[in-house]
């Protein structure tokens, strides 16, 4: 995963030091190259150890692990400058849709990055297994768990994408730990869907978490946590991008578990099937 995917990914866990000198990483990235970590606390004003613990939050050993990762992470940028375009107001219709689409590509790109593939191996594997799945999200997250819904019923798994917040509630306090809870949040910290999984856990359930990179209330709880990203600053084209990274991973999620499961290809091609046909007969 890209450095600068780290740090945006993190900035809402940072301390006051750490956000100086994620800015500064972000802002002058270039400068950090040339930089002991001594020098790069005496530039961006914090003590040396500021800048040790905030690499090593960063998943670095180190200081001059974390400055190899800024390089990996400038040379990535370098060769993909086109993906970074802001879009705004005086944008031309070409303009926008190149942006749009190239923000998209970039989301989906660290989106794969951002998230290990033993995680989605284990969430394939608790998805099979679950006798219910409750997948539960708001807003624009409730439209995605709505399409996963959907794809896992195809496969005639029982899904259940309700989104009524206190159906939801309500369901999950008959969930067993042969059950499942597929929790989807951007943030993390939505107050509804953490009470869902907070009441799903105390009965031993099985949790699957789509949240931001980072320690958040929903991804602590889950057993399983994958990880979307959506960086942008515009609130509006932020959860257009964060629908497509939890679109992308539940995408990967219906293929992975469509090519481990003969019976579920089986029930997938039964229900093509039929719908096929009630075409033809329209």
């Amino acid at each position: 995963m890209s450095t600068f995917t780290k740090i945006k990914a993190l900035k809402g866990s940072l301390s006051s030091s750490e956000l100086k000198l994620a800015k500064f990483a972000l802002d002058s990235s270039n400068v950090i190259r040339e930089l002991s970590s001594q020098e790069l606390a005496n530039v961006v004003g914090v003590s040396q150890s500021s800048v040790v613990k905030f690499s090593q939050k960063l998943g670095y050993k180190g200081y001059p692990a974390f400055k190899l990762g800024i390089i990996d992470a400038l040379n990535y940028a370098t060769t993909n400058s086109n993906l970074h375009g802001k879009i705004t107001i005086n944008d031309s219709f070409s303009q926008m849709s190149d942006k749009l689409l190239s923000s998209k590509v970039s989301v989906l790109s660290e989106t794969q990055k951002l998230n290990d593939e033993n995680a989605f191996l284990a969430a394939v594997e608790l998805l099979k297994s679950a006798k219910r799945i409750l997948i539960c999200g708001l807003g624009g997250s409730a439209l995605v768990g709505k399409d996963f819904s959907y794809k896992l019923q195809k496969l005639g798994m029982l899904a259940i994408e309700e989104p009524d917040t206190h159906a939801q509630l309500a369901f999950a306090a008959t969930l067993t730990a042969n059950d499942l809870v597929f929790a989807i949040s951007e943030s993390g910290t939505t107050k509804e869907i953490v009470n869902v999984v907070t009441q799903a856990k105390r009965n031993n359930c099985n949790i699957i978490s789509i949240t931001r990179y980072g320690s958040n209330p929903i991804s602590d709880m889950a057993d399983v946590k994958l990880y979307s990203i959506a960086d942008e600053d515009s609130a509006r084209l932020s959860s257009i991008l964060a629908r497509t990274a939890q679109e992308f991973i539940i995408d990967i999620l219906f293929i992975a578990i469509t090519q481990s499961s003969r019976q579920g290809r089986q029930i997938l091609e039964k229900t093509n099937a039929v719908v096929g046909e009630f075409r033809r007969l329209s």
